[in-house]
């Protein structure tokens, strides 16, 4: 996470130094003491030769006051904007998915392409809050989602491209279709998790991460299709989507089943049942995602 700002100190002022806010020195003292002019008052209205038009704006008390004003103006609507970004778009939260670094997103990548031998799926946490994923590689992020989504987008259009079929309105919807059937299944999943009556701590943000795992198979099929033919991309696919469905059962049902895997209670019951199937959908569903939205790039 990112560490707080550093602030930066301002020097308290000395008796006898000059005003920060003054832009030159005011040498007419100096000069009065050297010709043995005394110094005339300063209420009188005329300003020394020395004193510039900066100097006597900020030492006007209206114009501090003007300043300071639109300070508290400009800080308010800062904080007001703030408050209403946070509200519809949760930064905060998103700054947690973002939080990775390269040796995680290596060791993210080959979990999801080799997740037979890893043994703790659980999630850690610190103080009844999970871990940033750059310390755990079982935390969700969203940054190898997005960075597959956009690359599977470029890889469609390279596909399409050799294939002599490219144009901006198919690669367009390609991009659309995609992000349609991501944001139906998450309203899917949300809809039977109510059904369901789950308690769970999966939010939405974690759904739209789990799901976005697939893309990086989808890739890897399509540029073993390129370079292979069918062949390369039947069997690189394939491996794909067994490996995402055993990530997504092992992981969701930690997720969905959190109450039974607490308590170490056995999945029984009509309700747990309920939970089991719900969570080899929602697995089962992404090798078929995969295909569907893969197979028309290889010929």
């Amino acid at each position: 996470m990112p560490g707080p700002a550093s602030k930066r100190r301002i020097p308290v002022s000395q008796p006898g130094m000059a005003d920060p806010h003054q832009l030159f020195d005011d040498t007419s003292s100096a000069q009065s003491r050297a010709y043995g002019t005394p110094q005339g008052p300063s209420g009188l209205g005329y300003p020394t030769a020395s004193a510039s038009p900066q100097a006597a704006f900020l030492s006007d008390p209206v114009s501090n006051m003007a300043m300071a004003y639109g300070s508290s103006l400009a800080a308010q609507g800062k904080e007001l904007v703030d408050k209403n970004i946070d509200r519809f778009i949760p930064v905060t939260k998103l700054k947690y998915y973002f939080a990775v670094d390269t040796l995680y997103v290596g060791k993210k990548l080959g979990l999801l392409f080799f997740p037979y031998l890893h043994q703790d799926w659980e999630v850690q946490y610190q103080q009844d809050m999970p871990v940033a994923p750059r310390f755990d590689v079982n935390a969700p992020d969203l940054y190898i989602p997005a960075m597959a989504f956009i690359t599977y987008i470029l890889v469609a259009g390279l596909a399409l491209g050799t294939q002599d079929r490219f144009s901006p309105d198919l690669l367009g919807l390609q991009a659309s279709s995609a992000l349609a059937w991501l944001t139906l299944e998450v309203l899917a999943i949300l809809f039977s998790l109510y059904l369901v009556t789950v308690n769970t701590d999966l939010t939405t943000i974690d759904l739209v991460a789990f799901l976005g795992y697939k893309y990086v198979g989808m890739i890897g099929g399509v540029l073993m299709g390129l370079l292979f033919g069918k062949i390369g991309y039947y069997l690189v696919l394939g491996w794909c989507c067994i490996s995402i469905f055993v990530f997504m059962i092992r992981t969701l049902r930690l997720k969905i089943l959190a109450e039974a895997a607490a308590e170490g209670v056995p999945v029984r019951g009509a309700r747990n049942q309920l939970r089991m199937y719900l969570t080899m959908a929602v697995a089962a569903a992404q090798p078929l995602l995969m295909y569907w939205l893969t197979f028309h790039l290889v010929r």
